[in-house]
């Protein structure tokens, strides 16, 4: 009787007016978002002259960005559980777009800190409205959708740098590169205005009183916070990185960001089909090895431009897929609720916020080395966590998780 009600839902969300259009909406809406998303890393440096700021300053920004994320990804379940998602997605969208026009003309740090807290709180709700959105559109057929969603925010972080450095080279400046890209957003609130809002897909009863193991919970948001904080903290501040080591100008650093952001873009469009033949600790403990030695290697030939153009594209590679994957493994052995998977999101939130701004802290006394050190022995203290993860779920399952995780791994087969 369950099976045969609910296809008959399936098969009229696939004829539904506007079920095209609203994918290709949303797809949309996470390339604008990872254009957001990829647009301070690169114009660090014009920022910190617009607001005469120094490095340990103009980080703090890191943290107003994140703090803004954090507050508008707890903030975004609520309204998209009580209002049309589309409208509240097209908001979003606006408020991004005015807080990108406002950025560059900004000449006081403590107001640019509010702007970018602001643009933040944009971002989070775009984040959890397409992810929540995509699959209440979609519902059991989702999975290849959603690897696309995550791939097009990719797209976005690999065409904002690109633009910033174009534009860097016409002007000289960044402030244009800012007002292009919330040009660029326009177009995409204009199309969510007209497209319907999906409905939502109710929560089954046994998902609302599963136990929660918190200390897994616990251990799988510190490696979330870990991950985001070096991930972001590369993205963001290799670009400051490289021009602080006289290695490139600030136009060929800004495709050094690119060509990292390209890289996690390319790597999780090759780790779709590699997701189906190899297990989840697989590819996550060989992505954190493989972080650990493309910044093992920039580490060792500091000076060495070739190195560092091969470094960032092997960073972010590996970085592509193990957010992704970590998801995939806390699935395995634990059920996934929204209470657990807000606290993976604010996990993260606090590591991007929180490591970006301890490194700018040390980024002038100690030296620009300092951005690769840390990251370093960040991602080493992540692989430890999950190795002991390895060791304390596989010691922890129940004769009804492994049946549980049989079922997951033949339903992926």
């Amino acid at each position: 009787m369950n099976s045969e009600s609910s296809k008959p839902a399936t098969q009229d969300s696939d004829k539904a007016p506007g079920f095209w259009p609203q994918t290709a909406g949303y797809y949309a809406a996470f390339v604008s978002l990872g254009m957001a998303g990829a647009v301070i890393g690169p114009t660090l440096f014009g920022l910190a002259e617009h607001t005469h700021s120094q490095i340990n300053e103009i980080s703090f920004l890191f943290i107003a960005i994140s703090g803004g994320y954090l507050l508008g990804s707890l903030i975004a379940g609520r309204f998209y559980d009580r209002r049309p998602g589309n409208p509240v997605m097209a908001a979003s969208l606006v408020l991004i777009s005015i807080m990108l026009f406002l950025t560059p003309i900004i000449p006081m740090l403590w107001l640019l800190a509010i702007i970018l807290f602001l643009l933040g709180v944009g971002e989070g709700c775009l984040d959890v409205g397409g992810n929540t959105l995509l699959m209440w559109l979609h519902r059991e057929k989702v999975g290849p959708f959603m690897n696309g969603l995550h791939f097009m925010w990719g797209v976005g972080a690999l065409i904002s740098p690109i633009i910033i450095a174009e534009i860097l080279l016409l002007s000289g400046d960044i402030t244009w590169g800012y007002w292009v890209l919330s040009l660029l957003l326009i177009p995409v609130i204009i199309w969510f205005l007209r497209l319907p809002s999906p409905k939502n897909i109710p929560v089954a009863e046994d998902h609302l009183h599963q136990k929660i193991n918190y200390l897994l919970v616990g251990m799988i948001v510190l490696f979330f916070a870990l991950f985001v904080g070096a991930e972001q903290s590369y993205g963001g501040l290799i670009s400051f990185y490289s021009i602080n080591l006289n290695l490139m100008e600030p136009t060929t650093a800004a495709l050094l960001t690119s060509v990292y952001w390209g890289a996690l873009t390319f790597g999780r469009l090759v780790s779709i089909p590699l997701a189906i033949r190899f297990r989840p600790a697989v590819i996550l403990i060989s992505d954190l090895v493989g972080i650990l030695f493309s910044v093992g290697i920039i580490l060792i030939w500091s000076n060495s431009i070739p190195v560092l153009w091969i470094g960032t594209f092997g960073a972010g590679f590996w970085n592509a897929s193990i957010f992704p994957m970590m998801l995939v493994f806390a699935q395995r052995r634990m059920r996934i609720t929204g209470q657990v998977t807000s606290w993976f999101f604010i996990g993260a939130s606090v590591g991007g916020m929180i490591l970006p701004w301890i490194i700018g802290q040390f980024f002038k006394s100690v030296g620009p080395q300092v951005l690769m050190i840390t990251i370093f022995v960040d991602m080493v203290l992540a692989l430890v966590l999950f190795v002991s993860l390895l060791v304390y779920t596989n010691r922890e399952e129940t004769p009804s998780t492994l049946i549980e995780n049989r079922i997951l791994h033949e339903e992926q087969i």
